[in-house]
């Protein structure tokens, strides 16, 4: 029996210390101790350490650089020179010198501001009912003024007396009775269908104008014709309450061999005269007046 016990301590002590080295890996030392993990792979404790030291990354949000916010955060010193501009131009369509506002909603009651290199205003078939001696004040460079199909019931007398430049303005289909001073430089003036009568037209607001030609009265209620400038090329007086004229009127009654070439075009028909009992009216003239002769 002492002999078997003997025998079987040699065979099971060899075989419990191989089994532990199977279940516990060794590897060669390198910088840092070695932390043993059962089965696992085995990890330096030196690799730990910098892994835990290693700082996190710090992100920092920045705003597009197209984004609203940006935008309306602006510093001081920003140059607005423009702001003034800016609503009309979205009201209206601006491009190089000419301003388009027609029909513009909502309604359009007054003349916007305009761009100061502005030379072409369009501002028709809106509800503007008054024009101020400032609207245009400021604005020397305009040429060509539309402010037709508009409620225009009055406009201060000196709106129009400093554009220098301006060679056409457009009144007609408005509430007009009487003009105000004209600019000096004009070549056509279209008031046709407004309620303008005779006493609301300066007798010489048009003789001073040497270089208008072409004037349209048309659809208005003048009972007499007013002072026509030399330069007249086309006249419009058709539709009006006009019942009589002199020698004077389109001629020179003590010049009879004075001819007005200029003068292309007389209209007035619509008118309750019969023009075959003034034929000395127009002899000067290279053509006769359109309107009724019996």
């Amino acid at each position: 029996m002492t002999d078997l016990r003997i025998l079987l301590f040699f065979v099971t002590v060899p075989w419990i210390f191989c089994d532990a080295a199977r279940t516990s890996k060794v590897v060669p030392k390198q910088k840092g101790s070695l932390k043993v993990i059962g089965d696992e792979e085995i990890i330096p404790e030196s690799t730990i350490v910098m892994e835990a030291k290693k700082p996190k990354k710090k992100v920092i949000l920045t705003t597009d650089y197209e984004s609203p916010a940006e935008t309306d955060d602006e510093g001081p010193g920003v140059d607005h020179k423009d702001d003034k501009e800016l609503p009309t131009c979205l009201m209206c369509v601006c491009l190089t010198g000419s301003v388009y506002c027609e029909e513009v909603s909502p309604d359009m009651t007054t003349v916007p501001p305009l761009p100061k290199e502005t030379a072409y205003l369009y501002a028709r078939f809106n509800k503007i009912t008054k024009i101020t001696n400032k609207d245009f004040g400021n604005i020397a460079t305009l040429r060509r003024i539309d402010l037709s199909g508009n409620l225009i019931i009055e406009i201060e007398d000196g709106a129009f007396s400093k554009l220098d430049q301006l060679e056409e303005l457009t009144l007609a289909d408005n509430k007009l009775v009487k003009l105000p001073m004209l600019p000096t430089k004009l070549v056509s003036l279209n008031v046709n269908h407004n309620l303008l009568k005779t006493k609301g037209i300066k007798a010489n607001i048009f003789k001073k104008l040497t270089k208008l030609a072409y004037l349209y009265l048309g659809d208005n209620a003048l009972e007499a014709i007013p002072q026509l400038p030399e330069s007249l090329r086309v006249v419009h007086l058709h539709n009006n309450n006009i019942t009589s004229l002199t020698d004077d009127t389109f001629c020179k009654g003590n010049n009879t061999h004075y001819i007005r070439y200029n003068m292309q075009e007389v209209r007035l028909d619509g008118n309750p005269i019969t023009l075959a009992q003034h034929p000395n009216s127009f002899i000067c003239l290279r053509a006769l007046p359109i309107g009724h002769y019996k």
